[in-house]
């Protein structure tokens, strides 16, 4: 059962407090894979879910040829204490499960990002700290605990409770 205790906070890159013990998680637009880091805080997780139905560059995830995505798609892949699952091409929200959140520890999985703006700052197929802000992330615990934090124009989400 899932508790309901909340956090919730939006971290501007350099406000993010160095003492904070939270999870944080950052995307890298990279090619030809698109990163997700993860670094546990000091409860340990079972999984973490990308939600980017907030996001400003109305963002997808572009797993497929020929899909919704422009040109470059890329599935889930685990790249390192993640459990990859089965994306279907456009979808905004992906749950990966960790192998191991221990405190502390990291976890790194890639797919391809893609933003659905007429105009965007490096076109379609590569997404900026503007675009991915606004897209939300959920940190589960090991204990039931849902941690929640939203992306900032850094790219990165981190929740300091």
């Amino acid at each position: 059962m899932v508790k309901s205790t909340i956090f919730m906070l939006v971290l501007a890159g350099g406000a993010q407090a160095a003492d904070c013990e939270g999870p944080n998680l950052r995307f890298i637009e990279s090619a030809p894979w698109d990163r997700f880091e993860l670094v546990m805080g000091i409860q340990p997780l079972m999984s973490v879910t990308v939600d980017l139905r907030g996001s400003a560059g109305q963002l997808i995830f572009d797993t497929a040829d020929g899909g919704t995505g422009v040109d470059v798609f890329q599935p889930l892949r685990d790249e390192g204490g993640t459990t990859a699952g089965v994306v279907a091409d456009g979808a905004q929200a992906v749950r990966v499960a960790l192998r191991d959140g221990a405190p502390h520890s990291r976890a790194v999985f890639s797919i391809d990002v893609d933003d659905r703006l007429k105009v965007s700052d490096l076109g379609q197929i590569r997404v900026t700290g503007g675009e991915m802000a606004g897209a939300s992330v959920v940190f589960e615990t090991v204990a039931g605990n849902i941690l929640r934090a939203v992306f900032d124009a850094e790219n990165r989400a981190q929740v300091c409770p």
